[in-house]
């Protein structure tokens, strides 16, 4: 533990982190509260899974392009814009009233194609605030970290949602992108990188396997989370908070295991040893739909998760040039939200034909293929122990020939 806070005690470490988890927090508030706004709207599940598989391929397009604008625009013009528009959408739902679904996934396509780059940013602003040896340590207290907003993020959303109003939760995920984002705009960290334009096409950065590797497993591992949390929800109903409190253990589990295996060596059988333990409680919670069974099982599984997703961070890292690094952030967040996507739809559809057991059988199944690719595709996963794990520079020595 002194490591971690001997990272915090490193200058602008604890201000942008705390900053940009702040600003990111209305990720684990506005699924919940956008299925229980939806749900109470047009009484269905499988509804409200399309208006969130909507918001979430709005994300997932944007997310390249808007990392890699920030190298052609600055941070600072990309954040303030998409925050305004994203923002203004995520009213439009909340306060218009009643309005038929094609509608509802219209303008949560906006949402999502306007959602800040805050994670590409913050990402590719930390090599530069540590030295590489601090890096990894630092990628697994950040994975650990924005379980907190998985964590309380759930919790405050079915409390206000069912104690006063899913508008209310909306309106709330919304204060908290403002105030957020101003924080994490204004912080001088965000002024001092200047992240390079970007000399390649659109996309060429996945043609290197790590960030290929760490795209495909962050979409299977978000979008078993995303078919976990339907399940729950379905589990429990819309008017209990128990969702919420079962959600919270299953993300402290993921803060629990990134802090604890931190420090560990990434080898090559990192990742798939880390979704192997996600898929394993995935598994487990299957077995009975009883409160404590399910916080047991899915504490287990949220073990695997912050550890893996710090694994996908450094890998990239470890791989790319700086001036990339967005980019290829932004692709792995945009295979996550297209996870997201498709496991809440997938989920939504089958609660409705097979109640709350549909929900869990679709996280199982992507968390079994999400095991399974990195066993596959173990020469993709670069072995990083004793390495090097910063961006690759820009530019590189040339050798020359001495003569005389």
């Amino acid at each position: 533990m002194d490591s971690y806070w001997n990272l915090l005690k490193t200058r602008g470490v604890a201000r942008i982190m705390s900053a940009q988890l702040l600003a990111r927090f209305p990720g684990g508030m506005l699924s919940l509260a956008f299925l229980l706004h939806i749900e109470r709207i047009h009484h269905s599940y499988g509804a409200a899974g399309l208006v969130l598989a909507a918001m979430s391929i709005g994300q997932a397009i944007a997310g390249p392009l808007t990392s890699r604008w920030m190298g052609v625009w600055g941070m600072r013009t990309v954040l303030i814009l998409t925050a305004t528009v994203c923002t203004t959408a995520l009213g439009v739902i909340a306060f218009a009233p009643k309005l038929p679904i094609p509608v509802y996934m219209a303008i949560g396509l906006i949402a999502g194609l306007s959602n800040p780059p805050i994670q590409p940013a913050v990402r590719t602003i930390y090599p530069k605030l540590v030295n590489s040896k601090q890096l990894t340590p630092l990628f697994s207290l950040d994975a650990s970290a924005q379980e907190v907003i998985w964590v309380v993020g759930p919790v405050i959303t079915t409390f206000v949602a069912t104690q006063i109003s899913p508008v209310v939760a909306i309106a709330l995920a919304m204060c908290f992108l403002v105030f957020g984002g101003i924080w994490f705009i204004t912080s001088p960290e965000v002024g001092r990188v200047r992240i390079p334009r970007a000399k390649r096409k659109v996309g060429a950065v996945l043609v290197r396997p790590p960030v290929m590797l760490a795209t495909v497993c962050g979409f299977l591992l978000v979008g078993a989370c995303a078919a976990i949390e339907a399940g729950v929800v379905a589990t429990f109903g819309h008017d209990s908070p128990d969702s919420g409190f079962v959600l919270a253990i299953f993300s402290i589990g993921s803060l629990i295991g990134g802090l604890a295996f931190g420090h560990f060596p990434i080898g090559p059988w990192a990742l798939a040893r880390r979704m192997f333990i996600m898929f394993v409680g995935m598994a487990l919670a299957a077995a009975s739909l009883n409160f404590w069974w399910l916080a047991i099982t899915l504490a287990l599984s949220g073990i695997g998760i912050a550890p893996a997703l710090a694994v996908m961070f450094t890998i990239v890292s470890a791989s790319v040039k700086f001036s990339e690094t967005a980019e290829a952030y932004g692709w792995i967040g945009t295979g996550q939200l297209i996870g997201a996507a498709l496991g809440s739809a997938a989920a939504g559809f089958m609660i409705d034909s097979f109640d709350a057991h549909g929900g869990f059988w679709v996280a199982i199944a992507f968390a079994l293929v999400g095991f399974i690719i990195p066993v596959i595709f173990k020469r993709a996963h670069p072995d990083l122990r004793g390495k090097d794990v910063s961006p690759l520079p820009d530019t590189e020595p040339i050798q020359s020939l001495r003569q005389g």
